[in-house]
């Protein structure tokens, strides 16, 4: 455990030791045991069935559900007294970084032991624990989650569906339309969100079987097709009264905290199908020849390979350090105690910035993972008979899923000032500390015999860079500046390349001495080419929000900052790519 919790957002403004980060190199046995279960039994009971599965054979993945509730597979998240594993977040992204390998199946199996079971979990009583979560956890029955609507998609405070009490005072009377609802053409059980008297945002568990629930027709989707996707009609569909999740009024609670753990396993998940997407890029570069030389010996593809083998090594880094902080900050919360799950809650609430950060920077890698990989492949990665199509296919929801990347874009920066402005960090001081450092010349000199001490200058420098354009912001429009949406955007482009490269930077500082010095030569280079994308992606996005927020003199000053500020000496940059190239396409897999 860290000696220090960082708060949510605090990475903006402190130096993180290296120790106290969590990394894929500190998985336990237990980590590698579940990792190992989850691949065979992708490799085992999916990957035979995929091609069926994607003809929405359901069957199998009904099949496929009840196989990995055998193997424990569904039940990690549930408390130990309702026959659950209760394991930590680390084991639980893990799961999903490994489950992503089986294509449709994924899609469903993450909904259930996600926003489907974990509404229960948190919030259910003791009494729907009892009736409902021993056959979620087993797969006797799978789950569903209905909050969006056909008018609601990111405003889902603004759902039209209706929930009014029976006259006799038994039951709920549910009417509305809930839209994209994953799994709804075989789950038996769903989370309902309706408003008590157009009024009370309000979640419901909901029977398959109840009377009025109607299961729409399958969408006819871009990807993912061996996922049911379905809307679900509540036609004064009649609800328990004792099936009125968590309270009355409060389902905002249960929606926005469980689509946070939502957004960190998506993370989890689109780093494993770039991997897989990747391994399966090189395995063809390696095969396919032109003018008699593979192609992956040719500097055009090799680049990409390097590239992609970065992105994924910081998309990695990032999700595990999350893992890291969830899993600290909630080993001090007290099991047993009345309000543990409220606690539990608040505690991965805390990190809401960064499980943003995680679903749009790793969402984002496998979108550039699978077109590159398509392109690999050439004509045919445009053929269904080769696995770059689906691939590429499939990728594009996780953009959608979990809260578009611009709403958890605009999340980022707007959370974290709303965490200064309540006191919790101190982003004023810090940004007024910035605007000195703009006006003071700085000429420090490095010591070079530091591991990576200009990269981390280089994180140093950008997050003054965050702290100078956020300020400026909060200066010109105040308590407006949530209006701002472009000026947001470019401030969480900032956040996301500083949390991103940090993470990679101080994953690779914490495993140096422990690895072979060809391993330190790897490491080196993944971080030089991590350091000169960022400070390309940060820097450009800087420079477009200063545009943004200033003119005239101050956005003179600004502009030199930033070029002073985003610069970074990448001298040997293609060797170090030419390096990471070579050695992931001899050993054929994604390398770290």
């Amino acid at each position: 455990m860290a000696e220090k919790l960082l708060k949510g957002g605090e990475f903006l403004i402190v130096e993180t030791p290296c120790e106290d980060v969590f990394t894929p190199e500190d998985f336990t046995d237990e980590h590698k045991q579940m990792a190992e279960t989850t691949t065979q039994f992708v490799e085992n009971e999916i990957l035979p069935h995929v091609e069926e599965i994607d003809k929405q054979n359901f069957d199998l993945v009904v099949e496929g559900m009840t196989k990995a509730g055998e193997l424990g597979l569904l039940m990690m998240d549930a408390p130990e007294e309702y026959g659950g594993l209760e394991l930590d977040k680390a084991s639980g992204m893990l799961v999903s970084e490994k489950i992503s390998g089986s294509g449709s199946f994924a899609v469903a199996f993450t909904c259930h032991v996600g926003i489907g079971t974990l509404p229960l979990i948190y919030y259910g009583t003791s009494e729907q624990k009892e009736q409902y979560l021993e056959k979620l956890i087993s797969g006797e029955w799978i789950s569903a989650y209905c909050l969006t609507e056909p008018g609601s998609g990111s405003d889902a405070l603004g759902a039209q569906a209706s929930a009014v009490l029976s006259e006799d005072g038994k039951h709920y009377i549910l009417n509305g339309t809930k839209q994209f609802i994953t799994n709804g053409g075989f789950a038996e059980l769903f989370t309902v969100f309706a408003k008590i008297d157009k009024e009370h945002f309000t979640a419901f568990l909901v029977e398959k079987s109840y009377e009025g629930l109607i299961v729409g027709p399958e969408e006819k989707k871009l990807g993912i097709k061996g996922s049911s996707t379905t809307q679900i009609i509540l036609d004064n569909c009649k609800v328990p009264v004792e099936n009125l999740l968590g309270e009355k009024g409060k389902g905002h609670k249960i929606a926005f905290n469980v689509l946070n753990i939502g957004r960190f396993k998506l993370g989890a998940g689109v780093t494993g199908a770039a991997k897989s997407a990747l391994v399966d890029g090189i395995k063809y570069a390696n095969e396919r020849k032109q003018f008699n030389t593979p192609i992956a010996k040719f500097g055009a593809i090799s680049e990409k390979i390097a590239d992609l083998t970065t992105e994924i090594f910081a998309s990695e880094s990032l999700v595990y350090r999350l893992a890291g902080l969830l899993d600290d900050k909630l080993a001090t919360i007290e099991k047993g105690i009345d309000n543990y799950y409220e606690e539990y809650l608040k505690g991965i609430e805390e990190y809401a910035p960064e499980c943003a950060i995680s679903k749009v920077f790793c969402s984002e890698i496998l979108a550039h993972t699978v077109d590159e990989v398509l392109q690999i492949f050439g004509g045919y990665g445009f053929v269904s008979d080769y696995p770059a199509e689906r691939y590429y296919r499939d990728e594009r929801i996780n953009r959608i899923f979990e809260g578009t990347n611009e709403i958890n874009r605009l999340l980022i920066p707007g959370m974290i000032l709303r965490k200064s402005m309540k006191g919790e960090l101190p982003l004023q001081a810090e940004a007024m500390k910035a605007f000195e450092a703009l006006m003071t010349p700085g000429f420090e000199e490095l010591d070079d015999e530091i591991l990576f001490v200009h990269e981390k200058e280089l994180i140093k420098n950008l997050k003054t860079l965050f702290l100078i354009l956020a300020g400026a912001g909060v200066q010109k429009h105040m308590d407006k500046l949530a209006n701002e949406q472009e000026i947001l955007l470019t401030a969480a482009d900032v956040a996301i390349q500083i949390y991103a490269l940090e993470s990679t930077v101080l994953r690779a500082e914490k495993n140096f001495s422990k690895v072979s010095e060809r391993k330190q030569g790897i490491l080196k280079a993944v971080v030089k080419v991590c350091s000169f994308q960022a400070t390309e992606i940060a820097g450009t996005a800087a420079k477009k929000g200063a545009f943004y927020v200033e003119e005239g003199d101050t956005l003179t000053m600004i502009l030199s900052g930033i070029r002073r500020f985003a610069k970074y000496d990448a001298t040997g940059l293609l060797v170090a790519k030419r390096l990471l190239a070579k050695a992931a396409c001899e050993e054929e897999k994604y390398i770290f």
